[in-house]
């Protein structure tokens, strides 16, 4: 096993993987420290699921699994990029791209009929949605903004636009029958195995989820959403967009929460568009149209029908009377409900936020907007957020404290509606959750089209994340803040966990509150208004969207902060910055030649990386790294060289450079000094013409041999453009 595992994922921090790792791979390798890349890309974890198909020089390993194993391990420690969480239009496009490759992989099939299609479904399903995370996340989430990084935020804070009490800019969310009405709970006094059942109205039984193996105190959930009540919810919001004059926007999460929220999508695509649905019901039977997959998918369907102007006519008419859609892509005519994975909640509300509460309509004018959010559960953090900034102004990030997050994920915990065990209802009837001797513990009234799903969060986890959180507390005296609802069934019996854990310890000297999310989120505004910083402890899902959410706010972007994942078995897992932005940095990059991908959270994250090496094995090279990469950071901040945004500008690879030159310069005046002192003064004195030859690389569009599986030579001549650059560190 290396020292380090470098994971190569997909879009813009694969290509950014391309310029940096074998700079980093050259100058660990001279301290004997050894950096291995494993590729867990959509991609590759497509190609590793059906081995079976493929020739034998193009089969590749399963490189997640793998990682999964290797998370149990003391001496694990993993940099993890971002990658894609895949929605079915994401997956078929792959599957098509490596196709045309010439690697024989099913077409992925959303209705089988055969057990061979039923097999190919379930790999497919493997790589679905969130398929990486809740395999190496095995241990909960400590993100934080590092020192360096907030000292120069202060200093050079980005703009967030007005608030104030003039914006009509709201949110929407359903009133009843929302996962967070329904929600039962039950912490389990022992071990058992639960089954899921349907009955029918007509008594007839329909075993869904079998051998669920529950651990002592384990936390089980059980809740459904109303699809009627969706329904009716929807028409209103629409309505009520129309009434105020906002912008309408669907902020879901069709990646994490694979099963139930592209389905929840799909709802607001067929009620929206009602009209057209109603109208062509026989055509698009006809053609195989899936709401669930979006605008864009239901177009390219429409293109193969006879009546197709009809259709289109009646889709004209609809959006002259429905309120504006949110656009993603005004220029391309790219709706807010064309993709289910375009509007990603945790990426696209923040980023509305800092916009002073605007989106884009179609005309790529920016408007005021109705954020419509079905599930209370979360909902409500941002209508909090809005309130505030209406009430109080926008946030200064020149003057705002920071806000970290511990967040509850080891062991799949709270792996909401991305699992095996979320299902859409087929019929009217009953859902009954009982053990082998058929003891009933959760039982619903269920309607056809209702979404149910359960969800599990075991004792070794929620310990552990309240010893971590306690423990930053203790270390810090920082305003400590778990974010949990005792009007929530799975919530209260959390708090029940925390407030006896809590009685344990000597916390007499810390400040430490328990507030639902939306009283946590108007505390935090408050404390960090007072330029006081706050360690917010929350659940998986809150954790998801809070490390976007207040970074965007506090830095920019997520991506600037750092996220350790004490592993529970005492290896490491050092997350970089999240990838929101990376389509849209990818296809800059195919276009423009420039890439403003911002590698800030992967030269932290191999700082920690290196840090945990030196402490775990006692590594003397590696904390010398450590140190070096850390003053290193601190001048390349210093400096501002980070990605710019045009081009013509500094991009992602002149960035990478300027690390590597600040890196070089450090480790020159350390007890390596004769080793890295020849480079060092080699690429200082090169600095302008390795810069001009980055430079001069850009302005054209690229060929990457593919989107979802680069050319890796292609790739490596567009990402590596400087040839004397390229020169010093090979021959380094």
């Amino acid at each position: 096993m290396s020292d380090i595992i470098y994971t190569y994922t997909d879009e813009a921090p694969a290509l950014a993987t391309f310029s940096l790792y074998p700079m980093i791979k050259k100058f660990l390798s001279k301290a004997n420290i050894d950096i291995q890349t494993v590729d867990i890309s959509l991609a590759g974890r497509i190609l590793a699921n059906f081995s079976d198909y493929l020739d034998e020089d193009q089969k590749t390993k399963d490189y997640l699994q793998i990682l999964g194993e290797l998370t149990t391990h003391k001496d694990a420690n993993i940099i993890k990029l971002p990658n894609i969480s895949a929605s079915v239009p994401q997956l078929n496009a792959c599957i098509k791209e490596l196709q045309e490759k010439g690697y024989k992989i099913p077409n992925y099939i959303e209705n089988p009929t055969t057990q061979e299609e039923i097999k190919i479904k379930q790999k497919y399903a493997k790589v679905l949605g969130s398929a990486v995370n809740p395999v190496l996340r095995e241990g909960n989430s400590d993100r934080r903004c590092a020192k360096a990084v907030k000292q120069y935020a202060l200093k050079n804070p980005h703009k967030n636009k007005k608030w104030d009490e003039s914006i009509k800019t709201e949110v929407s969310y359903m009133q009843s029958s929302d996962f967070y009405e329904n929600e039962k709970s039950i912490i389990f006094e022992n071990s058992t195995n639960l089954k899921v059942i349907f009955v029918d109205n007509i008594g007839q039984k329909t075993v869904l989820k079998e051998n669920l193996n529950v651990l002592k105190n384990e936390i089980i959930d059980a809740t459904f959403m109303s699809a009627k009540k969706l329904d009716e919810f929807i028409k209103n919001s629409i309505d009520l967009a129309k009434q105020k004059d906002l912008l309408y926007s669907v902020h879901l999460k069709a990646t994490m929460m694979k099963v139930s929220d592209p389905v929840i999508f799909g709802h607001f695509v067929k009620e929206f568009f009602s009209d057209v649905f109603i109208e062509f019901k026989d055509e698009f039977k006809k053609l195989k149209v899936n709401e669930n997959n979006g605008l864009k998918d239901l177009f390219l369907k429409i293109e193969n029908s006879n009546i197709k102007d009809k259709i289109y006519a009646k889709f004209d008419e609809i959006y002259a009377k429905r309120p504006d859609l949110a656009y993603v892509d005004s220029d391309n005519k790219i709706t807010n409900l064309h993709v289910p994975s375009d509007v990603i909640i945790d990426a696209s509300m923040p980023a509305m936020i800092r916009n002073g509460g605007n989106m884009w309509d179609k005309n790529g004018q920016e408007k005021q907007t109705l954020a419509v959010i079905p599930d209370r559960s979360y909902a409500l953090v941002y209508e909090a957020m809005i309130k505030d900034l209406k009430k109080n102004k926008e946030l200064n990030p020149a003057k705002i404290g920071s806000v970290s997050n511990i967040g509850l994920m080891a062991k799949k915990a709270q792996e909401y509606g991305s699992h095996d065990k979320t299902f859409i209802m087929k019929d009217d009837g009953k859902i009954i959750v009982s053990d082998e001797q058929d003891k009933v513990y959760f039982e619903f009234d269920v309607e056809n089209g209702d979404i149910f799903r359960m969800t599990s969060t075991k004792d070794e986890a929620i310990k552990n994340w309240i010893n971590l959180a306690i423990n930053r507390a203790k270390s810090t005296k920082i305003n400590t803040i778990f974010w949990l609802d005792e009007n929530r069934a799975h919530d209260r019996n959390l708090m029940k966990i925390v407030k006896n854990e809590l009685n344990k310890l000597d916390i007499n000297d810390l400040n430490l509150e328990i507030l639902s999310p939306y009283e946590a989120t108007l505390k935090t505004n408050s404390l960090i208004r007072e330029s006081k910083d706050v360690i917010t402890v929350t659940g998986n899902v809150l954790r998801d969207y809070l490390t976007d959410l207040y970074p965007i706010i506090e830095l920019g972007t997520s991506a600037k902060m750092l996220s350790i994942v004490p592993l529970l078995n005492g290896g490491g897992l050092f997350e970089t910055g999240a990838g929101g932005s990376a389509p849209k940095h990818a296809e800059q990059l195919i276009k423009e030649n420039h890439l403003r991908w911002d590698s800030l959270g992967e030269f932290l994250a191999l700082g920690a990386s290196l840090e945990h090496l030196s402490e775990s094995k006692n590594n003397q090279e590696a904390k010398i790294l450590a140190k070096c990469l850390d003053k290193a950071i601190s001048t390349w901040l210093k400096n501002d060289k980070s990605p710019k945004r045009k081009v013509g500008e500094f991009d992602n690879r002149n960035s990478h450079f300027y690390l590597i030159l600040y890196f070089a310069k450090e480790l020159a005046n350390s007890n390596f000094g004769e080793i890295y002192r020849d480079i060092a003064l080699n690429l200082e004195q090169n600095e302008m013409k390795i810069n001009n030859e980055i430079l001069n690389a850009q302005g054209k569009s690229v060929d990457l041999g593919g989107y979802y599986k680069f050319d890796n030579k292609k790739a490596n001549e567009v990402m590596r453009p400087s040839k004397i650059l390229n020169k010093i560190i090979d021959e380094f």
